[in-house]
């Protein structure tokens, strides 16, 4: 904050932001929850990947900053409050999200101070960009959570879908771009759901890992 900005016009314009962001609360995702019979909202997902890479960065294959990761994964859905959420897997729908997004992230973080909301929209920026260590970690959380709830929880997600082995590990292999250790966890993952019949097997040749 400048030493000519007024503090209460800059509180002002930081509740409108934390107001806003509310929303993102009642966006529904197609992972359901663990326990429960239904779907978690974006701000749920928000907070798990968060606390999740705070609990996992350990296994981060390149250094990274824990922090920005953590603010990362806080502001890298808040655009689906214009946005909405779709299913990752469909790639038509995704390229059309992610122009929606960009306006939906100026629109979102320009309603905090200039100097908050430049930080908070280049650290999006960044995510999506997936240029960084900090940005490669963040999405491999991104990319683990869904996939935790669907190999944990009975694949329900990836049997609406109708997606079969080859495209799950296609997708999350961003996975492996950040952390051998999170990639074979998940390879064996998905070789036990495979094995069980809950996600139909159809896995490219040669190895995996």
């Amino acid at each position: 904050m400048s030493r000519s900005e007024d503090p209460v016009a800059r509180l002002a314009q930081q509740i409108a932001f934390i107001r806003e962001a509310d929303k993102l609360k009642g966006v529904l995702r197609r992972s359901y929850l663990f326990e429960e019979d239904r779907r978690e909202n974006s701000a749920e997902h928000s907070w798990h990947v968060a606390l999740m890479a705070l609990v996992l960065v350990e296994h981060a294959e390149a250094e990274v900053d824990r922090d920005r990761v953590l603010k990362m994964l806080l502001v890298h859905d808040i655009v689906e409050i214009d946005a909405g959420d779709v299913a990752v897997y469909d790639l038509a729908a995704r390229a059309a999200k992610a122009r929606e997004e960009v306006q939906a992230a100026k629109r979102l973080f320009g309603l905090l101070p200039p100097d908050l909301g430049a930080e908070l929209q280049g650290l999006w920026e960044e995510y999506e960009a997936q240029e960084s260590a900090d940005a490669r970690f963040a999405k491999a959380m991104d990319r683990l959570m869904p996939l935790l709830h669907n190999a944990l929880g009975g694949a329900r997600t990836w049997q609406e879908l109708g997606v079969v082995e080859s495209q799950v590990r296609e997708i999350n292999r961003p996975i492996a771009h950040a952390s051998t250790t999170l990639w074979d966890f998940v390879c064996e993952a998905l070789d036990r759901v495979v094995a069980e019949g809950l996600l139909p097997g159809d896995a490219p040749p040669g190895p995996e890992r």
